[in-house]
């Protein structure tokens, strides 16, 4: 299969406890793939992870997705908020080579027009070579207005950093790129 025709990786991480213990269903994970269907036109291969919140696997899993599963974009969904056991933004923060303040400031102020409590939200973002990492709250409804907010900038960022080219289905998400 030629380069051009070959689907994009994407890692969509649900980082939970009890659902990965079979608690209760993953609802993050298929919200974020419906997400990505709805929105991107590039064909991808959603390559899935359910895991507890433990840093180190978390961190683990993270550099597994971005270093040998080789996805360009890394979202994961979880482990936002504040507390003890939710630990997603240090593990992130740990793997990445850069992080990238303006989605996390962007995704807490588009929840913030929805629900006060966004303020305790502590999603970060970030690069780890050619990967770009984001975390998303746990809800599907937060999914989805976190990534409205941010998905314009993604592709130009995925651009950036080395990755494929990835389009967005206009009607849905307009991505942004600097006119040549």
């Amino acid at each position: 299969m030629s380069e051009s025709k070959q689907a994009v990786r994407i890692g969509i991480v649900t980082v939970s406890d009890r659902a990965s213990q079979g608690v209760y269903e993953d609802r993050g994970g298929p919200a974020i793939l419906a997400y990505f269907r709805e929105t991107l036109t590039t064909p991808f291969e959603p390559v899935a992870r359910l895991i507890a919140d433990e840093q180190p696997l978390i961190e683990a899993t993270l550099r597994e997705l971005c270093d040998e599963a080789d996805c360009c974009l890394v979202v994961t969904t979880g482990g936002t908020g504040p507390a003890l056991r939710d630990v997603t933004p240090e593990a992130t923060r740990a793997i990445v080579d850069k992080e990238l303040d303006g989605f996390g400031e962007q995704m807490r102020a588009a929840s913030l027009r929805q629900v006060p409590t966004a303020i305790l939200s502590r999603q970060i973002a970030g690069v780890r070579g050619r990967s770009l990492v984001i975390n998303l709250p746990g809800k599907p409804k937060a999914i989805a207005e976190c990534l409205d907010a941010v998905m314009p900038a993604v592709p130009y960022c995925v651009d950036l950093i080395g990755g494929p080219f990835l389009q967005t289905d206009p009607a849905r998400v307009v991505a942004f790129r600097p006119k040549a």
